[in-house]
């Protein structure tokens, strides 16, 4: 399935791809989740400086089965099912070197311009250092859903919270959704989560948010603090919106954090300096994740988060235009929207 311009879309017949190196292996794909930085790619054939050159194959939210495997890989054989890491580094830059494979110098990631063509196809060609072998318990749409998971339990992470601190999160997509995991297995204290979707956040206050509020119709700002009146420790900007950046100075306490994860549709954003300043508000942006997949793969896999319930919508391979409509509308409540290829 190729992007063939905006809001464009085609089912086109394509060979199988071989291997090219004896460290690859071929992955007949079963489900791909479609993801907001996809359909910026849908929407707007951009995000940033990474700009689409058409057709172009979107998706890194995946899960497959392992169809054949290069005479270098040890770890995996075929008919293995496996997650799909969709970071490929080089391990040999200064930043792979130094413990950030996730900014590589030479970075190629699934469905990103210039980088790799996407895994929203019937197969594609992985190396098998981004292939992690998931165990009979744990369905496709789990493994996939363990790629968003590992954003957001990097975001924590990186964020150095603290148990019983006071968060919150804004945007409670799937990437809030992930965060809010996260901050609870941390030992957040309390977690306070926003979005103009009731569903998401019915679903948000279902997985143990301690506040919930639509943006809508509710003056979230004022309603948190009326709750926390020394303000939050921390607050994950997830939806890539101003709105949220300007919500977020507002709650946080002196020396709080402000993590950015949402990706936004713009080029730049803007702070009040004067509360930024006064507050000294430390701002920490987030570039996907690092080291974190296994993490997500064992939360799932043992139970400590439940993700079957954040998939609302499913559709065919040939659906998938359909799907990345309903997203980028955010209609029907939509929470996550799978495609089923296997």
């Amino acid at each position: 399935m190729q992007l063939t311009g905006i809001r464009q879309m085609v089912c086109r017949d394509m060979p199988v791809p071989d291997l090219q190196q004896d460290d690859q292996v071929l992955v007949r794909m079963q489900t791909v989740g479609v993801c907001g930085s996809d359909v910026h790619y849908y929407v707007s054939g951009k995000i940033g400086s990474q700009v689409v050159s058409y057709p172009f194959a979107v998706g890194h939210e995946g899960a497959g089965i392992v169809e054949k495997a290069g005479s270098a890989v040890k770890h995996l054989r075929p008919g293995d099912r496996v997650a799909i890491e969709p970071a490929m580094p080089c391990f040999a830059c200064d930043q792979c070197l130094s413990g950030r494979p996730h900014t590589c110098r030479n970075l190629r990631f699934l469905g990103c311009p210039g980088q790799a063509e996407g895994c929203l196809s019937e197969y594609i060609v992985m190396p098998a250092s981004s292939c992690l072998k998931i165990p009979s318990s744990m369905t496709m749409e789990q493994a996939a859903i363990s790629e968003p998971l590992a954003i957001g339990a990097y975001a924590v992470k990186l964020s150095g919270m603290r148990k019983g601190m006071k968060v919150g999160i804004l945007g409670s997509g799937p990437i809030g959704m992930s965060v809010l995991s996260a901050s609870l297995i941390a030992g957040a204290g309390a977690v306070y989560v926003t979005d103009k979707l009731d569903e998401r956040l019915a679903l948000a206050a279902q997985s143990g948010a301690t506040w919930t509020g639509n943006i809508l119709w509710q003056h979230v700002v004022s309603e948190i603090l009326h709750q926390e009146p020394r303000h939050l420790d921390m607050v994950f900007e997830c939806c890539g919106q101003q709105e949220a950046l300007d919500q977020a100075v507002e709650l946080l306490c002196p020396g709080g954090k402000l993590a950015v994860v949402g990706i936004p549709s713009f080029d730049r954003f803007s702070f009040p300096v004067d509360a930024l300043r006064r507050k000294e508000i430390c701002i920490q942006n987030v570039r996907r994740q690092n080291g974190c997949a296994e993490d997500a793969l064992h939360w799932i896999a043992s139970g400590m988060v439940q993700v079957d319930h954040w998939v609302t919508h499913r559709f065919p391979l040939e659906a998938a235009r359909e799907a990345f409509e309903l997203v980028a509308g955010y209609q029907d409540g939509v929470m996550k929207a799978m495609i089923e290829i296997g």
